[in-house]
């Protein structure tokens, strides 16, 4: 029976669309798992998407949705887009799923039977956006998310609790006597440091809002919900049928979780807990990497510089995305897009290195040999590069193995660059010359085999590039021949074909750059509290009006603006123009009560319309437009 691998994603949290941090995560732990299938192991990969919880609510209702219409449309465009990237997962999981509702229930159940669960009175400070509590200390300027900046609010409420606190020793054990549990190292110790310095039992369900998995029966607590990070971690064993038949139980001995830094703590200290009070055994490794920024700078809605992996993807290719994204950056630190340094490594790396390679063998092969390679002599002439590229690769396999995607690349690569370095060195057309018709078949050989392994080792990151050049060579990418080429270091003799290259030059961007008018509709929120106190005297310089949207349409060519006609109780109404098209239909809108900015300097948006003013509108994840309880007279101000 072949040895079982359990590989992850998180599951995305539906308040957004996919962006490049979704797409980063899900091609890491997808080339790791076409990696363990092609060593031969029986992988099961899954991903899918986090729907419960209060700002799902939230969100839904500013759309005029259910909660449910809402999860079905964003947890449907996670999946479409990992259907046309070809992520190959085993299984797309919603919280939303029958059977996830079940395995939390009975995983509450057993939880509370091993004395681990008790009902009591919770009073903290909560983020609403982190779905998180904290204790004073934690916040920053004694009101803000430490994690996210935005203000908290104290909640207070009756709650089922969950006895972290009992598993403090048990954890700080497994981080002791599993080095590679969490990846990578600077993350562990910060995790460990954490955990020293005390964890207090976990408020693990709520009553303040309805959307979330209901307690079980056997509770007889029909008010209370079950807080977003139980439902959604368990959704790990939901997947393999815990509880429920347990019928794919056997892959969890051996499972890996990729996640971003953001989400390391739940996945580091809470979900270890929660398995222990499980009695299951504990992941072989949890791995996070960092964020991504564009052009060095942080992405948001409100610049309108927030990278979308599709765009990407159709303007300059998948795989030379999936390319871009492993090779950039070193596993667990932050990453910047840029379409330069995208274009460079595909023009450099991919084009003259690896596209140049195979380029190189067709003709030469067409020249020399009609399209024949033999490699009967290749281990006698050229043993010492031979080893040189075993080595190469066994460090590529090492370094993937270790999450290190940039090192497994790098190493890739020295392959490319040492057959392309043999053909310069001893210039087969001088042999052809001279009459050495033999000689310079064996270097086509040479780099024929180097090509070969480097398409067998590269296929899990790029795999129609590399199933292409396998078709060229004449052979197919399996684990068989993973065995013999790459373990073993045997040598295959090819019967080569032309074939079209495989990158072709790229001259200027793809994509068109954020709209500088467009994306300064808003500025960007600090991420921290405040760091700029005002007076008093300065917000009264600050004029806000309440005004009634008469009129509201697209603006023509731009899928990112409305165009306003409000009434403030002036003379005439104002235009406005806001940038909240993809998250407003504008028919929805009339009628509608505001808040406007009204002494804003009238600025020219797509130089021809003016904008009298700016339209305040809250965001988290989503966004809200601001507004009063009850209806008031156009005009009134905000103060």
């Amino acid at each position: 029976m072949k040895e079982k691998k359990y590989i992850t994603t998180p599951i995305y949290y539906v308040n957004d669309v996919p962006h490049i941090g979704h797409a980063y995560t899900t091609i890491i732990a997808d080339t790791l798992a076409r990696f363990r299938r092609l060593q031969g192991y029986d992988t099961f990969f899954m991903t899918g998407t986090d729907e419960h919880g209060q700002k799902i609510e939230q969100a839904a209702l500013v759309r005029n949705k259910t909660p449910q219409e809402y999860a079905d449309e964003i947890s449907g465009k996670f999946r479409s887009l990992w259907d046309e990237f070809e992520i190959s997962y085993d299984h797309f999981i919603r919280t939303t799923d029958a059977d996830h509702k079940l395995t939390v229930q009975n995983a509450f159940e057993k939880m509370q039977k091993n004395g681990d669960i008790y009902k009591g009175e919770y009073e903290g400070f909560y983020c609403v956006s982190c779905e998180t509590f904290f204790t004073q200390t934690q916040l920053v300027d004694e009101e803000c998310c430490p994690d996210c900046g935005r203000k908290t609010s104290i909640v207070k409420e009756e709650s089922y609790f969950f006895k972290l606190s009992k598993y403090q020793d048990a954890l700080i054990k497994w981080y002791e006597e599993n080095e590679r549990c969490i990846i990578p190292k600077g993350k562990k110790n910060e995790v460990i440091s954490f955990v020293k310095g005390g964890l207090k039992d976990l408020s693990i369900t709520r009553t303040s809002f309805d959307w979330g998995i209901k307690l079980p029966a056997s509770s007889n607590d029909p008010k209370h919900v079950m807080y977003v990070w139980l439902d959604a971690l368990l959704n790990y064993l939901t997947t393999l049928g815990y509880t429920r038949g347990d019928d794919k139980m056997e892959f969890w001995q051996d499972t890996t979780h990729i996640v971003g830094k953001d989400i390391l703590r739940f996945h580091a200290i809470y979900w270890p807990a929660f398995l222990m009070s499980l009695n299951l055994p504990l992941p072989k490794h949890v791995a996070a990497h960092g964020w991504w920024t564009r052009d060095g700078e942080k992405m948001s809605k409100s610049k309108g510089n927030v990278v979308n992996p599709h765009e990407v993807a159709s303007a300059y290719g998948l795989e030379n995305f999936r390319y871009f994204l492993l090779r950039e950056v070193p596993f667990g630190q932050d990453g910047d897009f840029s379409q330069k340094a995208l274009i460079e490594r595909i023009n450099s790396e991919l084009g003259n290195g690896l596209g140049n390679l195979l380029s190189r063998i067709i003709g030469m092969s067409s020249k020399y040999s009609e399209y024949k390679i033999n490699s009967m002599q290749t281990a006698k002439f050229y043993e010492a590069e031979l080893n040189e590229a075993h080595e190469y690769l066994k460090n590529a396999i090492e370094n993937l193995e270790n999450f290190a995607t940039n090192r497994y690349l790098e190493e890739i690569w020295k392959v490319v660059a040492l057959a392309n370095g043999a053909v310069a060195k001893y210039e087969p057309w001088a042999m052809i010359k001279a009459g050495k018709s033999e000689e310079a078949n064996t270097l086509v050989a040479l780099c024929a085999n180097l090509l070969a392994k480097i398409a067998v080792i590269l296929s899990p990151a790029m795999p129609h590039t590399c199933d292409k050049i396998a078709q060229a060579l004449g052979f197919e990418i399996s684990t068989e021949i993973y065995n013999k080429i790459i373990l073993q270091n045997e040598l295959l003799n090819f019967i080569a074909k032309p074939t079209q290259p495989l990158f072709p030059r790229i001259e200027t961007e793809l994509m068109a750059r954020p709209s500088e008018p467009e994306a300064a509709l808003k500025e960007e929120p600090k991420d921290g509290c405040d760091e700029s106190i005002i007076t008093i005297d300065d917000f009264k310089k600050i004029v806000i009006k309440v005004g009634t949207v008469l009129e509201c349409e697209k603006v023509e060519g731009s899928d990112k603006l409305l165009k306003f006609q409000i009434d403030l109780g002036e003379e005439k109404p104002r235009q406005i123009l806001s940038g909240i098209a993809k998250f407003y239909d504008p028919s929805t809108l009339v009628g509608r009560q505001v808040c406007v900015l009204a002494n804003l300097k009238e600025r020219t948006m797509m130089k021809k319309y003016v904008s009298q003013g700016m339209i305040l509108s809250a965001e988290d994840g989503s966004l809200s437009l601001l507004s009063t309880d009850a209806k008031v007279k156009n005009g009134s101000i905000v103060g």
